[in-house]
């Protein structure tokens, strides 16, 4: 596909039409990959002959140049929307590609942008960036997660491991954000200085995947596995931007509101599942029916206006009120989502949880992935924003 210099409306309605007749076919397939908590690889091949694989690529290289370092922030979450809308799986994969590719065009060389969007605009290949280091084990789990990073020659070794690896057997480069002071990745860093992002090509076999940890209630096909590395010896050419510049540009920021666009795809999948189901089952005059169907009209209309509002935000400039606003969406479109599908069951009935339902996978989904970050920190964040206390927009610490 060839981006021109159309307005911002010309261009997202362009994308929703190329968008559309693939996203039918990945809902399609949405079913099996949750069945089976596969990857969504058929979708990615898709998506890359389609000519969408590299949205935040910039145009001088080969991609549409969308995202919060073109102006075009909106268009790319409408994307995404699309996609979670599809398979909520698909949208969290595909955020996290598309999310590493703006890391790279911020803060990577000439070299690292001619080489690796290359990889993605010609070859298709496919990005994530992994941080998971909890410190928290699962029920009746004794091992403990985290890697540790030494300084060897010219490159660092990493070893040790990470969970919640997104697209673990699905993409071919992963952004590792790691702290040479110790286990905890970028959320339980020991300060803003010293994270690191560090390119690991996974094809290297001294990295390698356990997907006997991965078996959770939703979003099974984003392949979220447990990765371990052994020695991987990372070069210096492959270290994205300085040192704790994750952290200390706030950049973690930047990828929040991205979050809610994909809750949002959810919510508004459940709410043409439910309109199209009303209208077939001739209950369109029951007034509580009525009632359910407006509050999720305007719930996913209040989502829709949120995210335009912080998406200019990000698009004139103004990153310090960017930075909180895409907390409040993401906070409030969590609620909305959620209202959404739980009106849609409401009205539909227990029928609609039922497979072949695509509401029985959202709802497992949707409730699933919010839990990404702790609401009520989220809360605690915008409140403290609000009545000018010291608060910490990217992970929410008190």
């Amino acid at each position: 596909m060839t981006i021109t210099n159309v307005d911002c409306q010309q261009l997202e309605a362009t994308l929703a039409a190329d968008l559309t007749v693939l996203t039918d076919r990945f809902a399609q397939r949405a079913a099996e990959y949750d069945r089976t908590a596969t990857f969504p690889a058929q979708d990615f091949e898709d998506l890359f002959t389609g000519g969408l694989l590299a949205p935040t690529v910039p145009r001088s290289h080969g991609g549409l140049g969308l995202g919060p370092l073109h102006g075009r922030t909106h268009a790319l979450w409408l994307m995404t929307k699309q996609l979670a809308g599809a398979d909520l799986s698909l949208g969290r994969c595909w955020e996290g590609h598309t999310n590493s590719l703006v890391l790279i065009d911020a803060l990577g060389t000439d070299a690292q942008k001619a080489r690796w969007f290359d990889g993605v605009v010609r070859r298709g290949e496919k990005w994530v960036a992994w941080s998971g280091e909890p410190r928290a084990p699962k029920p009746g789990e004794q091992q403990r997660f985290g890697t540790t990073v030494q300084r060897v020659g010219g490159g660092w070794v990493v070893n040790g491991s990470k969970v919640f690896a997104t697209s673990a057997v699905g993409a071919d480069w992963a952004i590792l954000l790691v702290d040479p002071a110790g286990p905890g990745g970028a959320r339980n860093a020991r300060s803003d200085s010293g994270v690191l992002m560090l390119a690991c090509e996974l094809a290297d076999p001294s990295v390698s995947v356990d997907t006997s940890w991965w078996d959770p209630i939703g979003m099974r096909a984003t392949a979220s596995h447990l990765v371990r590395f052994e020695n991987t010896y990372i070069p210096d050419t492959q270290r994205i931007g300085e040192p704790g510049a994750y952290l200390r540009q706030e950049w973690q920021t930047v990828f929040i509101p991205h979050y809610a666009a994909s809750f949002l795809g959810a919510a508004e999948a459940a709410y043409r599942y439910a309109l199209d189901y009303l209208l077939r089952q001739h209950k369109t005059t029951d007034p509580y029916v009525q009632q359910r169907v407006g509050a999720m009209a305007v719930d996913v209309e209040t989502g829709q206006l949120w995210l335009k509002h912080v998406a200019d935000l990000w698009d004139s400039g103004r990153k310090r009120e960017a930075r909180i606003a895409g907390s409040r969406a993401r906070h409030l479109v969590e609620h909305l989502a959620l209202d959404t599908v739980d009106q849609c069951v409401r009205a539909c009935g227990a029928r609609s949880l039922v497979r072949p339902s695509p509401v029985e996978r959202i709802h497992r989904d949707l409730t699933f992935y919010v839990r990404h970050d702790n609401d009520d920190h989220i809360l605690a964040t915008i409140g403290r924003a609000a009545l000018g206390e010291p608060y910490d927009a990217s992970f929410y610490k008190p």
